[in-house]
C-alpha cells in the first residue's frame, strides 16, 4: 500500500512539475532591458556600444516619432535561422528600442524566439542563443506584450487574431518581377523615392537564398507609424519594437505580412472595440488596407 501511495504522490509531483514547465514555455514579444534618465542621444549611444560589443551588426535605425528610436540589428545566427525556411527573412532583423515615457527612457528589445515561431522558422536553436546574447548585453527586467494572454511556440506557429483573419501564410502580394535582382532593384527605387510614404530603414540579404528583407518606415495617413502607434501602444511598457514594417523579396515576388496578422502578433491581447486605455483595433480599422496600398506603391506594384 505504501508503495502505491508513494507512486501516486510521485505522479502528482511529476504532473505538477510538468504543468509548471509547460507554463514556463509561454512567450512574449518584447523584453524590457532597463530604464534610464539619460537623454535620448546619450542613451542610444550607450545601447549601440553594448549591442555591437556583443557581436551584432546595426543595419539601420530611425526615429518613427518624437520620443522613440528603433535600432535594427542582425548577426550570422539570425541570418542562418532566417535561411532555414521559406519566408524566414522576416525574422532576420531584431529591434532594440528606446522610448521616452514620462521622465524615463525604456530600453527594450524584441524576443527573437517569439517572432521566429510566429514566422514559422524551421530551426529556432540559433534564435535562443541570440535571445541569451541580447539579455547578456542589455539585461532583462521583464518580458511583456501579451497582457494576460499565454502563447506557446505551438500557438504562435498557427496564430491568427480571430476567425476569418489572416495567418502568417496569407501575406499581401505586392508585386511580381522576372528575377530576384529586378525585384530588389524595384523596391530600392520605390523606397528611395518615398512612394506610398515608405522609406528604407534597413536591407538584409539572406545568405544562400533568393530572399531579401527590407525594414520600411511609413509616414502617410492611416498607414503611418505614428498614426498606428498612437492608437494602440498605450500600456505602461511600450511596444515600439513592433516597428518597422517589412517588405520581403522572395525570388521575383514581393510580399509583406498582412497587417491584420503583422500588427496583431505584436498585440495579441489587444481588444477589438473596447479597453480601459482606449487602445483597440477598431481605432485603426483603416490601417490594414492603407498599409498594403503604401507597400504596393513602394514595391512598384499595381493597386
Amino acid at each position: 500500500m505504501k508503495s502505491v501511495v508513494k507512486a501516486s504522490l510521485a505522479g502528482v509531483v511529476l504532473a505538477a512539475s510538468t504543468s509548471v514547465a509547460f507554463a514556463a514555455e509561454t512567450l512574449k514579444p518584447f523584453s524590457l532591458a532597463y530604464t534610464t534618465s539619460e537623454n535620448m542621444q546619450t542613451a542610444a549611444d550607450e545601447v549601440k556600444k553594448k549591442i555591437t560589443a556583443a557581436g551584432f551588426d546595426i543595419v539601420g535605425s530611425y526615429k518613427p516619432y518624437d520620443g522613440a528610436m528603433v535600432i535594427a540589428i542582425t548577426d550570422d545566427a539570425l541570418k542562418k535561422a532566417a535561411a532555414s525556411s521559406d519566408f524566414g527573412g522576416y525574422a532576420a532583423a531584431q529591434r532594440v528600442t528606446l522610448t521616452k515615457v514620462g521622465d524615463e527612457i525604456q530600453v527594450a528589445y524584441t524576443n527573437p524566439v517569439y517572432y521566429g515561431n510566429a514566422y514559422r522558422l524551421d530551426d529556432d536553436s540559433d534564435l535562443k542563443a541570440t535571445e541569451s546574447t541580447l539579455e547578456s548585453a542589455l539585461g532583462k527586467q521583464a518580458s511583456f506584450g501579451t497582457g494576460g494572454k499565454e502563447l506557446t511556440e505551438k500557438d504562435l506557429r498557427k496564430y491568427h487574431y480571430m476567425f476569418g483573419m489572416e495567418y502568417f501564410d496569407d501575406p499581401s502580394e505586392l508585386a511580381e518581377y522576372d528575377s530576384h535582382d529586378e525585384a530588389v532593384a524595384a523596391v530600392e527605387k520605390g523606397l528611395a523615392e518615398g512612394k506610398g510614404g515608405a522609406h528604407k530603414v534597413y536591407r538584409i540579404d539572406i545568405p544562400g537564398t533568393e530572399e531579401t528583407v527590407f525594414g520600411v518606415s511609413l509616414s502617410e495617413g492611416c498607414s503611418g507609424d505614428q498614426y498606428i502607434m498612437s492608437r494602440v501602444d498605450k500600456e505602461k511598457l511600450r511596444s515600439t519594437g513592433h516597428l518597422p514594417y517589412e517588405i520581403l523579396v522572395s525570388g521575383g515576388d514581393v510580399y509583406a505580412l498582412y497587417a491584420r496578422f503583422r500588427i496583431a502578433i505584436s498585440w495579441p491581447h489587444l481588444p477589438m472595440v473596447a479597453s480601459e486605455n482606449g487602445a483597440t483595433f477598431f481605432n485603426i480599422m483603416c490601417a490594414p488596407n492603407a498599409i498594403e496600398e503604401a507597400l504596393i506603391q513602394a514595391a512598384g506594384g499595381e493597386i
